[in-house]
C-alpha cells in the first residue's frame, strides 16, 4: 500500500481497516487509512490547503472573488507518500505533514497502531519521545501531534481461546496468511471490561508527554496526543471504545484535532499578524460539494451562506 495515493477516508473507514487487517504490519496496511483520514480532516475541518499537505488529499479549491472558496472532491489531485523533515539528530519521515511556503513544516502528525504484543508499548514510548525531541530541535514552532490506536482485544476463557487458536491456525493454512490466536500478551481488556495494567500505564505515560503550549517549552512534549482503543467485537468492529480513555482525559481523540488547530493559530496567525494573510486557515463555503461527501463524521470549517438582499419590491 505504500505506493497508493491518499483517499477520502472517514474515521469509521480508518478504524475498520485497522481492526480487520490480517496481513503483515510491516506493510503499514493497517495504519495507512488512518493517515488518509487525518490528511482529509485537516482540509475539511482544519481549513488547510490540500496543496500544503502530504499525503495530498483528494480535494480542489475553487477561489471566488468576494466570496468564500468552494471545496471540491477531486480524486485526480490526490497524492501519496510521506514528507521527510530535517530533525536535530536525523531526518525523519512523518506520516502527515502540513508545509507552508517560506515557513517549512508547521503541523505534523505521526500515526501509530498497536495490534498486539502489548509488551512493546514501552518501546513505543521511547520511540515517541525521541521522535518528538528530534523534530522540535530543528523546528521549535512545529505543532506536532501523535495519534495512537490500540486494538481492544478482550480476555476470553480458556476453552474459547483454544477454539480460536484452532480456527486461526486453520485459516492461516488455508489462506496462507500469518494468522495466530491471541495470547495473554495481546489482551488489552480484562474480564471485567477494564483496560489491563499495561494499557493504563501507557495512557498515563502519554498524558505526561503532551500539552506543549509555547515554542520555549520542553521540546520532548507533543502539542497534542490522541489515544483510542478500537472495538474488536463483530457488532461494533472499528468503533472507538467510549469508556476508555475517560471522558475527562486530555487524550480523547475528539480533543486531538481541536488542540492542533488552536496551537497552530496561536503560533502562526495570532502571534504573527503580518503573516496572517498567508497563514490563516481557510473557511469553506457552506455549500461546498466536498462537504456533502458520504461518511463525513465531523463538521467542516465553513462560512455561513449570506442570503441575497431583499428586493425593494
Amino acid at each position: 500500500m505504500s505506493g497508493e495515493v491518499c483517499r477520502w477516508t472517514s474515521q469509521k473507514d480508518a478504524l475498520e481497516a485497522f481492526a480487520g487487517f490480517q496481513g503483515k504490519t510491516q506493510s503499514a496496511g493497517q495504519i495507512k487509512p488512518l493517515h488518509w483520514y487525518v490528511a482529509c480532516r485537516l482540509v475539511l475541518e482544519g481549513g488547510f490547503d490540500p496543496n500544503d499537505i502530504t499525503p495530498r488529499p483528494p480535494f480542489r479549491i475553487q477561489k471566488r472573488s468576494g466570496q468564500p472558496p468552494l471545496l471540491h472532491y477531486d480524486e485526480t489531485k490526490a497524492g501519496g507518500g510521506e514528507r521527510t523533515i530535517l530533525g536535530g539528530l536525523k531526518t525523519k519521515n512523518v506520516d502527515v505533514v502540513v508545509t507552508r511556503d517560506g515557513l517549512g513544516p508547521v503541523v505534523a502528525v505521526s500515526c501509530k497502531g498497536v495490534t498486539a504484543a502489548l509488551r512493546n508499548l514501552t518501546n513505543r514510548l521511547e520511540e515517541t519521545v525521541g521522535e518528538c525531541t528530534n523534530l522540535h530541535i530543528t523546528y521549535p514552532a512545529l505543532v506536532l501531534g501523535y495519534l495512537v490506536v490500540l486494538r481492544a482485544n478482550r480476555q476470553v476463557d480458556a476453552v474459547l481461546e483454544d477454539a480460536l487458536a484452532e480456527v486461526a491456525d486453520a485459516e492461516a493454512i488455508e489462506e496462507k496468511q500469518p494468522g495466530r490466536a491471541l495470547t495473554k500478551n495481546d489482551i488489552a481488556m480484562g474480564e471485567g471490561g477494564e483496560p489491563v495494567a499495561l494499557v493504563l500505564r501507557f495512557h498515563n505515560a502519554l498524558r505526561e508527554m503532551t500539552g506543549r503550549r509555547g515554542i520555549r517549552n520542553d521540546v520532548s512534549r507533543y502539542e497534542a496526543i490522541g489515544f483510542g482503543m478500537v472495538e474488536m467485537e463483530p457488532s461494533a468492529l472499528g468503533t472507538l471504545l467510549d469508556s476508555y480513555p475517560a471522558s475527562e482525559s486530555t487524550l480523547r481523540i475528539e480533543r486531538f484535532f481541536q488542540t492542533l488547530y488552536l496551537r497552530y493559530d496561536e503560533r502562526f496567525v495570532t502571534s504573527a499578524p503580518d503573516l496572517a494573510s498567508k497563514t490563516r486557515r481557510h473557511e469553506w463555503a457552506a455549500d461546498s460539494p466536498a462537504l456533502q461527501i458520504d461518511g463525513l463524521d465531523y463538521e467542516g470549517r465553513t462560512v455561513p451562506a449570506v442570503p441575497p438582499p431583499l428586493s425593494d419590491g
